[in-house]
């Protein structure tokens, strides 16, 4: 069921976008040469604590994943793009990470991803993570009443496909509510003009999501992390957004 919130519930939904945003900020600061995915959960898991929110993910276990998460943010290493589950493992110079994380505050969640190169940087993570965060501001900009779901994926899509990249649609956007995951789905391609009409008070996370040179992904031994099926390399940016009568609010804008 899509539900429609009213221009007071999007405000009681700002804190909850604020400290997703605050955790990436947090985290990504803490990722470096030397650091262990482990201790970045932990950090990630203290703030929790010490807000007083909730996390998604810890007891989330969807028909995709192999068991309860068990950890509280996603960490997605090189050819790794979605889901990482949190393992020991020491990040290294040029790595390219991907902090997702999602948590309720107050009842409301918010939902955000970044990616990043740990060290020395390679000038194929920078295009391929300058993409997505490109992508995503497209999706943004075009998630207006009028506009349809089609609207938002295309123009996701147009900025992938004019840097040479494919795109996989079995994992995209979706709803954000009181749940983390909801109805309508948001694939990162597809037809202007179609799917459902956006209106004022639809929350949505958008999350565009590509490789480096496939669209086939595999699942990881974990049960949880998916990977490019080829080794290459992914990046994936994501916010919370509201629909409103004029510019979207990006929930989880980061300072």
């Amino acid at each position: 069921m899509i539900e429609l919130r009213t221009p007071a519930e999007v405000e009681e939904m700002r804190p909850a976008g604020r400290f997703v945003a605050s955790v990436l900020e947090t985290t990504s600061r803490a990722a470096a040469v030397g650091v262990n995915l482990l201790e970045l959960d932990a950090i990630a898991h203290e703030m929790i604590r010490t807000a007083g929110a909730e996390s998604c993910y810890i007891d989330y276990h969807p028909s995709f994943g192999g068991s309860p998460f068990g950890k509280v943010i996603c960490t997605s290493v090189n050819d790794a793009v979605l889901h990482g589950l949190p393992r020991d493992y020491t990040l290294r110079d040029g790595d390219l990470l991907t902090l997702d994380f999602a948590a309720s505050v107050n009842g409301w969640v918010s939902d955000s991803a970044l990616s990043m190169v740990v060290g020395t940087p390679r000038g194929g993570d920078l295009r391929l993570i300058d993409t997505t965060q490109r992508a995503l501001a497209a999706g943004i900009s075009a998630a207006r009443p009028g506009n349809r779901i089609g609207d938002i994926s295309r123009a996701i899509a147009n900025v992938a496909k004019a840097e040479g990249y494919s795109i996989n649609t079995d994992f995209g956007g979706h709803g954000v509510g009181r749940t983390m995951h909801g109805d309508p789905h948001i694939p990162n391609d597809g037809r202007p003009g179609r799917g459902l009409p956006l209106k004022p008070g639809l929350v949505i996370a958008i999350e565009p999501w590509f490789l480096e040179t496939t669209d086939r992904i595999v699942t990881d031994a974990d049960g949880w992390t998916l990977k490019s099926a080829d080794g290459s390399r992914g990046a994936h940016s994501e916010h919370t957004i509201a629909v409103t009568e004029g510019e979207p609010i990006v929930l989880t804008a980061r300072s």
